[in-house]
């Protein structure tokens, strides 16, 4: 198994985790149930980002790179990946998630920032910046949807 394998893993074992909600941490079942379709809805997104990962090229060195400066680290053994780790913020079963896909949001702006085409001008050095985040906003777009595009990709 190579590491990049390793980490998709271990990111997809992390996001399929139970989020531990406490009923009493809620004031009625309403809002419980709120909570809990968007801890799913969370789920829903980084599931899909995962996949899209999985299908690309994205080595190992540029998911170690997308977790660089994110709450979700990954702990380095001695046959490479281990574990994943994730510092909560203020409450673990509405971040973690969103964690993930922040990961891979990274991995995979960075994959297609690299992958621009040539031809649009976003390689020459005197190229507007701006066009190549629009280039990239409606790929995102196109790939997931407004909703996940507007929330990871903006």
């Amino acid at each position: 198994m190579t590491n990049r394998d390793k980490i998709l893993a271990l990111l997809r074992a992390h996001i399929a985790q139970r989020p531990g909600m406490d009923p009493r941490n809620y004031g009625d079942a309403a809002s419980y149930r709120s909570e809990s379709r968007g801890i799913t809805q969370d789920r829903h997104d980084a599931e899909m980002m995962l996949r899209q990962v999985e299908q690309s090229s994205i080595t190992d060195a540029a998911l170690w790179d997308a977790f660089r400066g994110s709450r979700l680290t990954i702990v380095q053994g001695p046959n490479g990946p281990q574990a994943l780790d994730y510092c909560t913020g203020q409450y673990f079963p509405t971040e973690y998630r969103r964690a993930a896909c922040a990961v891979l949001a990274s991995a995979l702006w960075t994959a297609a920032r690299e992958n621009a085409p040539v031809d649009a001008g976003f390689h020459e050095p005197h190229s507007n910046l701006r066009n190549l985040g629009d280039y990239l906003r409606a790929h995102f777009r196109r790939v997931f949807g407004a909703r996940i595009a507007r929330r990871y990709f903006n």
